[in-house]
């Protein structure tokens, strides 16, 4: 799932990280890494925090409220990271990531749910986030799908 997270910001870093004078371009590709990896490292620890219901909702398209905090804490994570690893200020980071964070988070959430799109599937999302095999855990959520 990573490298997916790494390959969507890529695509969609344009404006907000690669054309932005605020990230010198021999940092763009640090800027990427840290956007997808905070993002990651982000939805694992909530998963790993007793939120992995309210992330499998996020993951098949729900924009409720436990949705929404965690779109907030993705944001807010990788914002602040920004601001530790590249020294950029809090504005800065907080603006590029509202651009890059939502557009590849619902690419992320595109991708997992097309059956044409054998990139990632949720049971590799569920993997990715509990170091599990997705198999057993989604078993046990199979309502949150629908049965599938």
């Amino acid at each position: 799932m990573l490298d997916q997270l790494m390959q969507l910001v890529k695509e969609n870093a344009g404006e907000a990280v690669i054309s932005n004078p605020a990230i010198p371009n021999e940092k763009n590709n640090e800027a990427i890494q840290t956007i997808a990896g905070s993002v990651f490292n982000n939805l694992k620890g909530q998963a790993g925090a007793g939120m992995l219901d309210s992330v499998l909702d996020m993951f098949k398209g729900g924009t409720g409220s436990s949705a929404s905090q965690i779109s907030q804490n993705l944001t807010s994570g990788a914002a602040g990271d920004l601001i530790s690893k590249l020294g950029i200020d809090k504005a800065t980071a907080t603006n590029i990531v509202n651009q890059v964070v939502p557009v590849v988070m619902s690419k992320l959430v595109g991708k997992t749910n097309d059956p044409n799109d054998k990139s990632i599937d949720i049971e590799g999302v569920i993997g990715s986030l509990t170091g599990k095999g997705g198999g057993d855990v989604l078993g046990s959520l199979k309502g949150l799908f629908g049965g599938k």
